[in-house]
Formats: C-alpha cells, structure tokens, sequence
C-alpha cells in the first residue's frame, strides 16, 4: 500500500518495519478527536479563504460520514494503515476526491498527533473527575452511616488513639477531593490547542489559530510552535495525577483488606466482591481490593514509561513520542477499571462497630487521656507521661485496662487520680473532647461531611 508521505521515497518499507512503526492498533481509539479535529480545520482552511466553501463542504460531509460509518461498524479501521490520522485521511480521499487532499493544508500530522491526544485526554480527564467524584459521595454516605462508630485510630499500625470510623473514612475523601483538585488543574494547562504549529515552525499561509482553537473549545493556543509539538507534559500531569490516584485507593484497599480478616473483623465485604478459595472452603477473599492495589504498579510503571521516553528526546517531534499513547492510554483505563470496582464495593461494605469497638476497649488507647488527666489537675506533662505509662504496665500485670482498674492503685501512682478519672478516660469521651478543628469529635466529623458535600456539589457537570 502506498504511502500518503511518498514522496522523496518510493513510500515503500518492509512488512516488518510497517507492524513496528505502525500505531493504528492503539491510536485508533482516537478517531472520534481526529474527525473532530479535521472538521474544525476545514472550517479554518474556508475561513481564511485556503479552501473553497463548497471544499469545506464537501470535506465535513465526507469526515461525519466516515464517523457515522465507524460508529455503526459499516467501516473497519484498516490495521494496515499506519495510524489514524491516515486511515480517516486516506479514506476521506478515496470518497470525496482531490477535496481530501486539500484537508491536510497547513497542518502536519506532529500537530495532529498532539491535538488529538489532547481532545482525548480532555474527555478522558472529565470522566475521571466524575468518577472520583462518586467514589468521595460513596465515603461520605459510608461516614454518614457510621457516623458515631469508634475504632482504635493506630500509628505504626499499633493502636494508638480513639477515634471515629467516620473520620478515618473521612480521610480519604479529603484525598479524593484534591484528587479532583490536581485533575482539574491539569485539564486548564491541558486545554490548549496545539494545532497550526505544523511540523515544528509553523506555517507560509495565513491561518487563523485561534479560530480553530476556539471551535475546538480551546482556552488558548500553543505560543511557541516547537513546544506545541513536542510538549507532553500534560500527559506527564496527567500520569502523576492518575498515580496519586492511584496511590490513594490501594492504601484504602489495604485498609479494607486488613479490617475483612479475621484479626480485625472491623468489615466485610460484600460476596459480589470478594471470591472463595479452589481448596479452602472458609475463605472470603477480597480480591477486588487486592487487584487494586497490585495495578498501582502498574499505573506507576505508565508514568516512569513517559518520563523515561521524555528525558532525552531533542527538541522538536522525534518518533520515539508515540510510545506516550500506550502509557497513558493504559494508565486511563486501568484507575477508571478500578474505580468502577471501588464505588460499588465500597457502597456494599459493612462496618463491623462492635468489634472496632472491643478492640479500642483493649488496646490502652486512652493512655494519652489519662496523662492529660493528670496535667489539668498540675502536672507537667513528661511527669503525667510516665504515670500514664506506668498505670497501663499496671493494667498487664493484673490483666485489666485503665477504665477498671481500681482508684486505689491509680492512688499508689499519684494522689491526684480521683473518681472522676473515669468519666475522663472513657472511650466516647475521649473522643468528643478532641474538639480542635479537624479532629474527631462527633461535631468536627459533621463539619467535615459538611465540607465535602460542599466541595462535590462545587464540581460543575460542566466542568465534568
């Protein structure tokens, strides 16, 4: 097959060097942007008088009947084209005529190539943000549900202070939230059209890019024609973006897969998202949660793809930039698979309160209680530290825990324990009295559902 470049070469390379140069097996998803594109550029081309209107006409009827015929599956993408870009080129020439030759007028396909990634990528980033914009509504419905359950909250994964599961899950929305934050950071740099800067220098004819940009619904244009084509920081954005994202839910996950064992008990799964064991009949396995967290490496490994294609490449367009599609492409659709995953499994879990409950109860975690105890009635706090300490050692030895050991022996450690230590050391309370902003007390977590209702309802279906 002829090739639409031939021209200094006979256009003629080895089978062989056809399947390894060739895109068409990935970029292909991108037809819808490349018919998009070359509509809006027909429309520069008349508007600048390059093109004739009935040229124009001619050229957008042929490009929306190729995009109907691909849509209903009359036209198959031809796998021996080279990429996209040629095959809808090469059959709106084979339709309309010398008409389809003149589309490819003052642009080049390095142009073309990053105008479509960027349209797809545009469209990509909005169903992204509406995605994690379900995940948060689906935490922030769980902490409503689960709103006065206490857990023991840990560091090091050792028991440390009480705290409300609704805060625990809380935190993650704040994630989530600035997860939409950095997407829609990254569609506004994202949002500028690259197309009219040609090869690398721009073009002879008079265009008008801003036209074309604008059409398009563009904020801006590219101002420097070499980075237009050669730029794929937004897809770097973009890849970081998606691996914080990333990151984010496989540290939930790890959460999840933690509280459904045994050892925990603090959740469980629902049965349409966990599986059995091929040997051990007992077994609830939260593979979903698992999977999740394993593809994290994979997305990270999207992201050092692109870095690593980047790090060296000369300016302007060098081939080695079409290796960017499959990372990214792959990146996309691998946190869009997880989330679809996570949303409904998240929606079905069940908190376990009783168990979060008895595992606050044993853990010791009003020991900081029962130093600041101390410290309100005038004692340094180092001082109330090391009593705290010494109670919970008292409480091992005689296998109890501070809400029931005697006042006698908290009198052997200071004169300054009194009855009212209880009241003081009691789990609930210990959590109601974290009253500063952002802790854990029942009115702060209410504030924060507050907040992030807010937030959500502040991601506009038009920017999504």
């Amino acid at each position: 097959m002829a090739k639409l470049w031939q021209g200094v070469t006979e256009g003629v390379t080895s089978k062989v060097a056809d399947d390894f140069n060739s895109s068409i097996s990935f970029d292909s998803r991108m037809f819808r942007e490349d018919i998009s594109g070359s509509v809006a550029h027909a429309k520069m081309l008349a508007k600048c008088g390059i093109i004739s209107e009935d040229e124009k006409n001619e050229i957008i009827a042929g490009l929306f009947g190729i995009l109907e015929d691909l849509e209903s599956g009359t036209l198959r993408i031809d796998p021996d084209c080279e990429d996209i870009h040629m095959f809808v080129e090469q059959v709106l020439t084979e339709r309309i005529g010398d008409s389809g030759k003149r589309l490819h007028t003052a642009r080049s396909r390095n142009d073309q190539v990053a105008l479509d990634l960027r349209l797809y990528l545009r469209s990509e980033i909005d169903s992204l943000t509406e995605m994690i914009k379900r995940a948060a509504d689906t935490l922030v419905k769980k902490a409503e549900e689960y709103k006065t359950a206490v857990m023991p909250g840990y560091t090091h994964l050792q028991r440390a202070q009480p705290i409300l599961f609704s805060h625990h899950l809380l935190a993650y929305c704040m994630m989530l939230l600035r997860d939409a934050d950095r997407l829609s950071d990254c569609r506004k740099r994202l949002n500028v059209s690259p197309i009219g800067c040609c090869a690398l220098a721009g073009t002879t004819y008079g265009t008008d890019r801003r036209y074309e940009a604008e059409l398009l619904g563009f904020s801006d244009v590219c101002r420097n024609s070499m980075d237009g084509v050669s730029d794929r920081d937004f897809a770097l954005e973009l890849l970081s973006n998606i691996s914080i994202i990333m990151t984010h839910l496989s540290r939930f996950c790890e959460e999840l897969i933690l509280w459904s064992s045994w050892e925990f008990r603090f959740a469980e799964l629902s049965d349409n998202f966990t599986t059995g064991s091929s040997i051990m009949p007992q077994k609830k396995n939260p593979d979903m949660a698992e999977l999740i967290r394993g593809k994290t490496g994979r997305v990270f490994g999207d992201l050092t793809t692109l870095l690593t294609v980047l790090k060296g490449l000369p300016l302007a367009y060098n081939k080695d930039m079409q290796e960017d599609k499959e990372a990214v492409f792959d990146a996309v659709d691998t946190v869009k698979a997880c989330l679809n995953v996570f949303i409904p499994m998240i929606c079905e879990m069940k908190a376990r309160p009783d168990n979060m409950l008895r595992a606050a109860q044993t853990g010791f975690i009003n020991a900081t209680d029962l130093a600041d105890y101390l410290v309100r009635k005038g004692m340094p706090f180092r001082s109330a530290y090391k009593i705290a300490g010494q109670a919970v050692a008292k409480c091992q030895t005689q296998g109890c825990v501070l809400e029931t050991l005697p006042l006698e022996e908290y009198k052997v450690l200071s004169e300054l324990f009194d009855s009212d230590l209880y009241a003081d050391i009691d789990l609930k309370n210990c959590v109601e009295k974290r009253i500063s902003d952002g802790g854990t007390s029942l009115k702060s977590v209410e504030e924060q559902i507050a907040y992030v209702k807010e937030k959500l309802s502040d991601i506009k279906e038009d920017n999504i």
